[in-house]
């Protein structure tokens, strides 16, 4: 991976960005893509790129992936100065307990960590059980509510406090690669297609959204602005190349054997068959999964904006998802960008979107 792509997708993921709270995120990547496209930012938080193509009667086409991550908020800080939180978006209570965190309030930055009684306080029978989040709370040292609350005040966002390590060979860790892992792909696409001085036969956007892990809202108003022909999301797919992953359940899914294209009823059946023929003309390693269900990804709205758009997704191998500790592999980034790029030609008419 070239240098400064390197380290913007560096900074992306170390940029907060819970659910709400996504505009650090946002100013990375709006900064990066504001090099080579015309952006702007909606009142949800939405940064919309755009590059125009043409050509008469061409396609709109939309690539969105969404910025925000998983993370917390204070709720309560009680007399002794310890923190209460709630969850932001999916959080696992198994993995919080004994982890650092960041509080990120106007003053700056707050470290915090979520601890537990020790070992050898707990009854036998507590030693095994989950903490419920409701139970667990955040020690940043103060000694009183009012010291506390000279540093934080309630709804300040919360993130882990992880940053990208290498791994490896080209596998990286990171907490909140789902989903700035697919906002890095967008930025590429449109790194490349600005790069290459050719206009394509579409009017491409490409958008970074906002408030997906909440229930998909920047993906369902960004659609509606843009008004797409074509949609592709690019998400995280869940990898089974671990040892406590069932295969027939999940799909066989590895790090590093290129992006994953997923077949089902969220996925238009032309795209779909483009994505895959221009895979085999461009010798880009992909991988097949079926998904009998909606996707539970931006794909799901932008299907179904205004009068339905023929929507596709192309999917990053991702392991330990919804956690601090999410691994990629850096080339399945890169060939999801390639893929998209390369397929974008092949974009041309809106009767070949239509079933039949």
């Amino acid at each position: 991976m070239r240098t400064e792509s390197f380290e913007f997708l560096k900074k992306l993921v170390a940029a907060p960005s819970p659910s709400g709270y996504e505009q650090p995120a946002q100013r990375v990547f709006r900064e990066y893509v504001g090099e080579f496209a015309e952006t702007s930012t909606d009142v949800l938080g939405n940064v919309i790129s755009f590059i125009p193509g043409q050509g008469d009667n061409r396609l709109k086409v939309m690539l969105v992936a969404h910025c925000d991550e998983i993370g917390f908020q204070v709720k309560y800080i009680d007399d002794n100065g310890y923190v209460w939180f709630g969850a932001v978006g999916g959080v696992d209570p198994h993995i919080t307990v004994g982890q650092r965190l960041l509080i990120h309030s106007a003053k700056g930055a707050v470290t915090g960590v979520i601890g537990r009684k020790p070992i050898h306080l707990l009854e036998a029978k507590d030693r095994d059980s989950v903490i419920k989040l409701d139970n667990q709370y955040i020690d940043i040292g103060a000694a009183t509510r009012k010291e506390a609350e000279e540093l934080i005040r309630l709804g300040d966002p919360i993130t882990f406090a992880t940053e990208l390590t290498p791994l490896q060979g080209d596998r990286v860790t990171s907490r909140g690669f789902d989903d700035k892992a697919g906002c890095f792909v967008v930025a590429e696409v449109m790194r490349l297609v600005a790069e290459s001085g050719k206009k394509l036969p579409v009017d491409l956007y490409g958008v970074s959204s906002v408030q997906e892990e909440v229930g998909l809202r920047g993906g369902k108003t960004s659609s509606y602005s843009v008004d797409p022909d074509v949609g592709i999301c690019v998400e995280v797919f869940f990898s089974s190349d671990q040892p406590d992953v069932d295969k027939k359940l999940n799909g066989e899914i590895c790090l590093g054997k290129g992006p994953v294209i997923p077949r089902g009823l969220n996925i238009n059946h032309f795209l779909f068959d483009l994505l895959i023929a221009t895979a085999g003309k461009e010798e880009i390693p992909v991988q097949l999964i079926s998904i009998p269900r909606a996707t539970g990804t931006d794909a799901n709205v932008m299907q179904v904006s205004r009068s339905g758009v023929a929507t596709a997704l192309v999917t990053l191998p991702l392991r330990y998802m919804h956690s601090p500790v999410e691994v990629v592999s850096l080339s399945d980034l890169e060939q999801a960008a390639k893929l998209i790029v390369a397929s974008l030609s092949g974009l041309t008419s809106r009767e070949a979107l239509i079933p039949r």
